[in-house]
């Protein structure tokens, strides 16, 4: 549900936008975002083969400060046009982050946002009309895209910055009947708890870095008279998204990424022992009158509590201990008290939602989006492969509230103990086993369907489990 929750979020941005570009500035390494580690150079090396650059350009007759996208040249005059959902004030820092190589390969990159981006684009396409990059949110758009012949493969550079790059996952996420096509943009994640570090402090309370450590503080902020969970499923047509995100955090931790998987896929249904098993787990979790809602009421409240009100008893520090959540909630916390600080040390913050089973590394569950082309000009080649490169996501994240899954963006790029930088950290684990989103990968009667509706209605009136998984699987497409 990666696009609309990420709309729903923008009005938010603003003030949180500025913040962060302060912390940035404050914490991000001076030289991060131009100096070109040696692992850097050897892949754009390979990126030179298609992206249209002039080898025989002589470092002699380069503009000071260019040589970095010397692989880049030779299209000079040529205009690349960028579709997407993002809209201002994240627009001007995408322009700013990629000005340099505009000015020093004389490609114009022609920034175009829409609120009607889904809508419009496959109209565009049909229509002859289809942008040269797009910006897609869900592998499942793009996987409808190529069914309709719209994209192009990826060029070779962009190809060969992801291997090196990213987590493998990623590259699935782009790839469509065993051909890739777009490269990763920003990331988000969302196996976050969110919590008070001062309340935490105060009552003598650690992070717990275990499941049962974690059910242990539950347990203990219980006796002390604090709910320790809180949640609200409440989002307008999107209404019972957070419960899939609960959903999605328990199957991957209990069974790993190839069982994670075949659920996605339908090839084991909601109705599957495991899907049970992990409902099991979310009731004595989200559903335990003992644990929830924090600052809101019972069990039931949480199907009408806002999501962007959730953590409302966390701010006030004596009603809700925890939240899950992803990290975009950053941006909310300042509706709850302006002088809110997101910190280790101050009022809000988010520790990494535990393992269950050590068989099953550092499971994380995220979202992100993609860049792909829609035409094969070298100008456009150019662009793609440089938009998939770690200059230029170093440059992006330097500018604040942007993270990527980018291994290549030194981690101190990120303001120093900022949610971005903690996010980065487990994003850009090799080892870690990172899923995007499911719901996002459903097909939309079931992800942005009935599994919201479903879930609701598992949390608003107690319907029996065994009826909300069968409702959904019958949502599930017949082909």
């Amino acid at each position: 549900m990666t696009a609309i929750k990420r709309r729903r979020g923008m009005t938010l941005l603003a003030g949180g936008l500025a913040a962060g570009m302060l912390l940035a500035a404050c914490g991000g390494s001076d030289d991060s975002a131009s100096d070109t580690t040696a692992e850097e150079t050897a892949a754009e090396d390979t990126a030179a083969e298609d992206t249209g650059g002039d080898e025989a350009t002589d470092g002699g007759d380069m503009a000071a400060g260019c040589e970095a996208y010397a692989d880049y040249m030779g299209n000079e005059g040529t205009s690349v046009n960028v579709f997407t959902s993002i809209l201002p004030p994240e627009q001007q820092l995408f322009e700013e982050a990629w000005a340099q190589f505009e000015e020093c390969t004389g490609i114009d990159i022609v920034y175009e946002g829409s609120d009607q981006f889904e809508a419009q684009l496959p109209t565009r396409i049909a229509g002859g009309n289809a942008p040269d990059i797009a910006f897609i949110p869900q592998p499942g758009l793009l996987a409808k895209l190529v069914a309709d012949g719209g994209p192009v493969p990826a060029s070779a550079g962009a190809t060969a910055f992801v291997d090196e790059y990213w987590n493998p996952a990623w590259k699935q996420y782009g790839t469509v009947d065993g051909t890739f096509y777009a490269a990763p943009l920003g990331s988000n994640m969302k196996s976050f708890v969110w919590y008070n570090p001062q309340t935490f402090a105060a009552n003598g309370y650690t992070v717990p870095t275990t499941w049962d450590e974690l059910w242990a503080l539950s347990d203990q902020m219980v006796a002390d008279g604090i709910k320790p969970w809180c949640g609200g499923l409440e989002s307008g047509g999107a209404t019972g998204w957070p419960a899939t995100d609960w959903l999605e955090q328990v199957m991957l931790r209990l069974y790993g990424g190839d069982v994670y998987d075949q659920w996605v896929n339908h090839e084991i249904t909601f109705q599957s022992p495991e899907v049970e098993a992990a409902m099991d787990v979310i009731a004595g979790w989200m559903k335990n009158p003992e644990y929830v809602n924090g600052g809101y009421g019972d069990v039931q409240t949480i199907a009408i509590t806002p999501f962007q009100d959730a953590g409302a008893g966390i701010a006030a520090g004596t009603e809700c201990g925890m939240l899950q959540q992803a990290s975009f909630y950053a941006n909310f916390w300042q509706n709850f008290d302006e002088s809110a600080v997101v910190g280790p040390e101050g009022t809000a913050y988010a520790f990494y939602l535990p393992e269950i089973s050590s068989d099953i590394p550092q499971p994380v569950v995220g979202g992100g989006e993609f860049v792909t082309a829609f035409s094969d000009r070298p100008e456009v080649q150019a662009v793609q492969s440089y938009l998939a490169s770690p200059d230029f996501h170093t440059n992006k994240a330097a500018l604040g509230n942007w993270v990527s899954a980018n291994s290549g963006v030194p981690l101190d790029t990120y303001a120093a103990g900022s949610i971005d930088q903690l996010s980065a950290e487990f994003l850009t684990n090799p080892d870690g086993i990172f899923r995007f989103d499911a719901s996002d990968l459903m097909p939309a009667a079931v992800g942005a369907g009935a599994m919201w509706t479903e879930m609701t209605a598992w949390f608003a009136e107690d319907k029996p489990t065994s009826e909300v998984l069968a409702d959904i699987d019958a949502a599930w497409p017949a082909s």
